[in-house]
């Protein structure tokens, strides 16, 4: 057992003209997740996702509940649990080879030593011949190598992705998404996956949680027992996709019903 999350739930303060409100994104969320698993989170927008992912990398703190890492409460941030963000957050000012190595200069390691680390993670990525290129000078899709290099460097025991290839046309993200399950296959870091896209989750995926929503709620858990690396075309993941889809569709109805009411 790797990572647990005990009855976690968060409410946020708003404050109207008239009285402080909270409004509750995650409600009772309980769920375990075992050495070297990839799991992805589903559900439609504004439902808890990003929060969960949030809490578990130490960004925020629960309004209830905890999370258990590897035997030991998590109370705030820490080098075992990294995040990648839609956003790649680079330096603009740093070249790719010092963008991938900020992690490690700030923990103290030697020049030497960082670099070989670094380039070690461009050469996985397919980055070795930018390694000396600026932020600006990279494809949509380059970037996100460069931040999931920067991330793997530190070692993480968990990786967090938010929604890390939604601004990225289908042809890169699916690219992509066989690059990030050839890497898990090498590694076997455990993953914990935010997306919107249900054939994203499908492809990437050992479990999937679906969530509810707001407030979100684990509505349902599905097992992806397929072969890797998973291809969006594959027509044996639609049953899988479909299955999602028919969880999703209620909650997406009541999303929308919410945000007109």
């Amino acid at each position: 057992m790797k990572l647990q999350v005990k009855n976690l739930s968060k409410k946020f303060r708003t404050n109207s003209s008239k009285k402080t409100e909270y409004v509750t994104a995650i409600e009772n969320i309980d769920l375990t997740i075992m050495d070297g698993e990839f799991v992805c989170i589903v559900g439609p927008s504004g439902c808890g996702k990003s929060t969960l992912l949030n809490i578990i990398a130490g960004l925020d703190k629960p309004t209830e509940g905890e999370i258990i890492l590897n035997g030991h409460q998590i109370d705030g941030t820490g080098p075992d649990r990294i995040i990648v963000f839609q956003e790649n957050a680079l330096f603009p000012w740093l070249k790719v080879i010092e963008n991938v190595e900020f992690g490690l200069k700030i923990a103290g390691l030697q020049k030497d030593k960082r670099r070989q680390i670094a380039m070690g993670h461009l050469e996985t990525m397919q980055l070795t011949k930018f390694a000396d290129s600026y932020v600006y000078q990279l494809s949509g899709g380059m970037k996100q190598r460069v931040a999931l290099s920067r991330a793997l460097v530190m070692d993480p025991d968990i990786l967090l992705m938010d929604e890390p290839f939604a601004s990225l046309d289908s042809q890169t993200r699916d690219l992509l998404s066989v690059e990030l399950q050839l890497i898990w296959s090498k590694t076997r870091k455990n993953i914990i996956f935010v997306t919107h896209n249900i054939m994203e989750s499908v492809c990437l995926g050992d479990r999937i949680f679906v969530f509810t929503n707001r407030p979100g709620k684990i509505k349902r858990e599905i097992t992806v027992d397929h072969r890797r690396p998973r291809l969006s075309e594959d027509d044996e993941l639609k049953p899988y996709y479909r299955e999602i889809l028919g969880e999703l569709r209620s909650e997406i109805s009541a999303a929308r019903k919410h945000k007109f009411d």
